[in-house]
């Protein structure tokens, strides 16, 4: 390869010279595009998914865990390890191959053969596939970027990246309302076409950058040990969440606690089994530079925050607010999406704009603000009633969004500007891996504070609403009723009470009014009954992620001034205390 074109220029075919730092963005763009839309449009779509391979919503709850977690809990796995075998083979290679797998993923998807549990297993072990895809891309994608644009444009670029990842979830919103009318596999089907079209451009155009040579080996023990490890600490974590006899979460289960035991010893040792091996794959001496790793810390505790935030946010719309204002249950999945714009919104506004200032004045300041800015709507979405007024919340909503978009993109380039390019697969893998360890974790940990909530609650929220409904004769046959198998029927767009008075004896329905049934069938009695279960769990999560927020912010506030790998290791500083002039000449060189 010539050095122009590794610098970033490549000849076009009208003779002109493009830039090549733009195709990367094009490329990757693309990518997060495809795996955005695909994420939102599963989420929004679910009811529709459930309803086409004949899933009863009281019993499926263990098969929307796996949805919903499944995903994560496979890319969180296999970051670290791909982000290392991108540094040893070529990020851009197993970036295509990466490509490849995800839109196979979703041709297995849309042909999903059987229905009932086989169907709904099946499109789990197909979610997988494309999870195994985007670990490729996911720790490849920040690397090819960062190796194509010079330092002062990162930020920009990681900005531009982070857009096409907001506006993918806005159209996958829209798209799965549209096509879920229709059919349930459009939902996969329209991922396939844009993952065609990106893995061949990728193939086509991307160039593997030259690294230093420098002989490494496959890290067995250390693939082994956290693999190993963190797949069975987040299957026991994902268990637990599913009822054990007679407990409502599994939390109990010997299984799980022996799980939890063995992922935790695991990852104990492996840091330990790093530090003693002649080529580890995960650099723990990375951490010694600061910005690195306060930068880390602090998008992990973001992950944290926010990663079970939006289905609590999409279970409030869709199970209480979307039907006592009027919404039928079968409508409230598209328009939670809806409602949930201002989120996307305030992404928008703020991703590309934070990354091109933070090019220009440094990360560590709108890092800072950013995950303040998010602590604030949290505290403001805690303080809500149930039934508060939309532009309050849409207010909280764009905060939201602006503070992780100050946040995103500025973190991101701190961390990637941080290290050698040699490193930057693996880097990037350690921080995809500790976002997605950090978002299963969140989904856990506040799915655990709404379930034991609702175990105590609700059974006596229940009794109290249907006796003053004038059904107490009820109370026995709907206290069957699971909490968590109502929450999610809520969640996919049912009714709870239609679903429950059909297993009631006829004789018992036929004795109450005409009136009673319309209240107990109507939009208003079960979000209302549900609300008071629901919100005290839904504020203290909240709470907690208000305070993971604020540590972030203090982590971020700790990084220093702009530091950039290429330029001051030539100085000999690593640390990140100086910041870099314009002027400076380093500034231009990359190695």
């Amino acid at each position: 390869m010539e050095k122009n074109e590794t610098a970033g220029n490549i000849l076009g075919t009208t003779g002109k010279r493009i830039d090549y730092k733009w195709i990367v963005l094009s490329i990757t763009t693309i990518e997060m595009f495809m795996v955005s839309v695909n994420g939102s449009i599963t989420l929004i779509s679910l009811p529709a998914i459930f309803n086409g391979i004949n899933i009863d919503p009281l019993t499926s709850f263990q098969y929307l865990i796996w949805v919903l977690m499944g995903y994560s809990l496979v890319t969180a796995t296999l970051l670290l390890s791909f982000g290392r075998l991108s540094d040893m083979y070529g990020r851009v290679k197993l970036y295509n191959i990466g490509f490849a797998i995800f839109t196979l993923g979703s041709v297995l998807l849309f042909l999903t053969p059987d229905k009932g549990d086989a169907g709904a297993l099946e499109i789990i072990a197909f979610r997988l596939v494309q999870a195994v895809g985007a670990s490729f891309t996911f720790s490849n994608s920040a690397a090819i970027l960062t190796d194509a644009f010079p330092p002062e444009e990162r930020g920009k670029a990681l900005g531009l990246n982070t857009i096409a990842f907001l506006s993918g979830q806005f159209v996958g919103l829209v798209l799965g309302g549209i096509l879920a009318f229709y059919n349930w596999r459009y939902v996969f089907l329209v991922s396939v076409p844009v993952g065609i079209l990106g893995t061949i451009w990728a193939f086509l155009k991307l160039r593997e950058t030259p690294l230093p040579k420098r002989k490494r080996k496959i890290d067995v023990w250390g693939n082994v040990t956290f693999v190993t490890g963190l797949t069975i600490l987040l299957i026991g974590i994902t268990y637990a969440l599913l009822p054990y006899g007679q407990d409502p979460m599994g939390w109990g289960n010997p299984w799980v606690i022996t799980s939890l035991v063995i992922g935790i010893v695991l990852l104990i040792a492996f840091p330990i089994i790093e530090s003693r091996v002649e080529d580890p794959m995960f650099r723990l001496n990375l951490f010694k530079i600061r910005v690195f790793s306060l930068a880390n810390i602090a998008g992990f505790l973001s992950a944290l925050a926010r990663g079970g935030m939006m289905f609590l946010l999409i279970m409030l719309l869709q199970g209480i607010w979307l039907p006592l204002h009027g919404y039928s249950y079968e409508s409230t999945p598209f328009w939670a999406g809806v409602y949930m714009l201002p989120l996307t919104a305030g992404f928008v506004m703020m991703g590309p704009l934070s990354g091109w200032l933070s090019d220009k004045y440094g990360s560590r300041w709108f890092a800072t603000s950013g995950m303040l800015l998010t602590a604030v709507a949290f505290l403001m979405l805690a303080m809500l009633p149930y039934d508060f007024d939309y532009p309050v919340f849409a207010v909280a909503l764009l905060i939201m969004g602006i503070g992780n978009g100050m946040f995103g993109s500025p973190n991101i380039a701190a961390i990637m500007n941080s290290v050698p390019p040699e490193d930057r697969g693996v880097a990037s893998g350690m921080r995809s891996m500790l976002q997605n360890s950090g978002m299963v974790v969140s989904m856990a940990l506040f799915f655990t504070i709404v379930i034991v909530s609702l175990t105590h609650l609700f059974p006596p929220e229940l009794a109290t609403s249907l006796a003053g409904a004038g059904a107490p004769e009820l109370v026995g046959p709907m206290s069957v009723i699971p909490p968590t198998g109502a929450l999610f029927a809520a969640f996919l767009g049912y009714n709870p009470v239609n679903a429950i008075l059909v297993t009631v004896p006829q004789a018992v329905v036929a004795a109450i009014s005409p009136a009673t049934m319309a209240t107990l069938t109507g939009t208003t009695w079960f979000p209302t009954t549900l609300a008071n279960a629901f919100m005290p769990s839904l504020r203290i999560s909240f709470c907690i992620g208000a305070l993971l927020c604020i540590v972030a912010a203090v982590l971020s506030s700790l990084t220093g001034s702009r530091f950039v790998h290429e330029i001051h290791a030539k100085k000999g500083e690593t640390g990140g205390e100086i910041p870099v002039p314009p002027d400076d000449p380093g500034w231009d060189i990359i190695e």
